[in-house]
């Protein structure tokens, strides 16, 4: 399945996260979750594959085929502090060597209640340091509502939902709101299903 992601064309990333950030919580050792992303266009690449394996409980990575333009980016988490409900991670996101743009570090800290997930902390990019905040709650099983929010020009605050079809089927819609001026309003939506390689599920 990686191989079919490296040999198509990749955008905007973010490892296991909520609608525009990563957050500290791992997915299962074994896990391997494919995604395909539609977004507006000012938002990144349009319509992009993501491919995230959990390989530890510690440690995940991320690989996302951009079709439009045609470009691979890298992500990957490792888990310091795993021991729910409070949580703590260091990683990069949006490393792309095709388009020479570096890799951007973030540490994060959250805390992951049965409803209540929060989330807060510091990415590096470019010359500069920008906030990252989170907010999610779990109805049930089967839906969530999340909020977030990452400093700096051409990022921006979303709301969305998610709903789980199924324990591996899901469906992530939501509205994100540029922080640059003059403020615009811009969609984006993913289809997530996740194969249980090896392990227990979560």
């Amino acid at each position: 399945m990686i191989t079919v992601l490296l040999s198509s064309p990749a955008s905007f990333a973010s490892t296991q996260g909520l609608n525009q950030i990563a957050t500290p919580d791992m997915p299962s050792e074994g896990d391997l979750s494919l995604s395909f992303q539609a977004q507006d266009q000012k938002l990144g690449n349009p319509y992009q594959a993501q491919a995230e394996m959990g390989l530890t409980k510690w440690f995940e990575i991320a690989i996302f085929r951009g079709f439009e333009p045609n470009e691979l980016i890298f992500g990957t988490e490792i888990g310091l502090l795993i021991e729910t409900p409070y949580l703590l991670s260091i990683g990069f996101s949006n490393w792309s060597p095709h388009s020479h743009v570096d890799p951007q570090p973030y540490i994060e800290a959250g805390y992951w209640g049965e409803h209540h997930k929060f989330a807060a902390g510091m990415a590096h990019v470019d010359f500069r340091n920008e906030v990252i905040l989170g907010y999610a709650y779990d109805f049930n099983d089967t839906w969530r509502v999340q909020v977030d929010f990452q400093s700096g020009s051409g990022n921006s605050s979303t709301i969305g939902f998610v709903w789980s079809i199924n324990d591996d089927c899901q469906v992530n819609p939501a509205i994100y709101v540029t922080n640059d001026s003059p403020h615009e309003v811009l969609g984006y939506v993913s289809f997530t299903y996740t194969f249980h390689v090896w392990g227990s599920r979560k």
